[in-house]
């Protein structure tokens, strides 16, 4: 059951929502994406940089995990449980890449972004605080693109550059999958932890700062 706390957080999450995807818009990648402009190596860029955070996202969850205390074991076990879903979905952004003419080894070599690297710094250093809730600010913008965002983005350039869905399977893959993970979003977050003093600010900050490291990646991308 979803209490009015929790309601009034989800609340805050779906301005925070709103302002991101409209600034999502103005980010030269997504601006050509939307102008029907996309290249096939904007598409081979926008691969080699979300590898990145892919790779890092289910070990800054699970780093978050091990900074649970015990008294939230419940809570501890979907941190783990959501790390072990995703942590082999880079797999599919590099045969992805190698699908559209890319070389296996510079999609493996390549370097993160300044975005990357200030994004998962962020992560780490949230990850390593006892009971890092607040994370789930972070959750809530990924998780969110996933299922907003992924599919969109996933048919757009499978029209604009005469691909099959093989070839942009991982965009697809998680536009229909990440309702699960939303799902488990909105039952950790009502399961008590907004109870903690200060909680409920906490998320939306996270929300607020990983949006705006978001955008910084994106808008990075082709950039080492």
């Amino acid at each position: 059951m979803i209490n009015s706390q929790t309601q009034s957080t989800l609340r805050s999450f779906i301005k925070i929502w709103t302002d991101f995807a409209t600034s999502l818009d103005t980010v030269p990648v997504i601006d050509k994406l939307r102008r029907g402009k996309f290249r096939i190596e904007d598409y081979q860029q926008f691969l080699i940089n979300h590898r990145q955070q892919v790779i890092e996202g289910s070990r800054w969850i699970a780093r978050a995990a091990s900074s649970i205390t015990s008294e939230y074991a419940e809570q501890r076990s979907m941190f783990l449980k959501h790390a072990i879903t995703e942590h082999r979905d880079y797999k599919m952004l590099e045969a992805n890449y190698v699908s559209v003419g890319g070389k296996l080894e510079d999609i493996l070599q390549a370097e993160k972004n300044i975005g990357s690297e200030a994004l998962h710094a962020f992560m780490y250093s949230r990850a390593t605080e006892p009971n890092p809730f607040d994370l789930l600010g972070a959750m809530f913008i990924i998780e969110g693109l996933g299922q907003k965002k992924a599919s969109q983005w996933g048919n757009q350039i499978k029209e604009q550059l005469k691909l099959d869905d093989k070839q942009v399977s991982f965009l697809l893959y998680h536009g229909t999958h990440d309702d699960d993970h939303m799902k488990q979003f909105e039952e950790t977050l009502a399961s008590g932890i907004l109870e903690i003093k200060g909680m409920d600010r906490k998320i939306i900050k996270t929300a607020r700062i990983v949006a705006r490291l978001y955008r910084l990646q994106l808008e990075e991308i082709g950039h080492y």
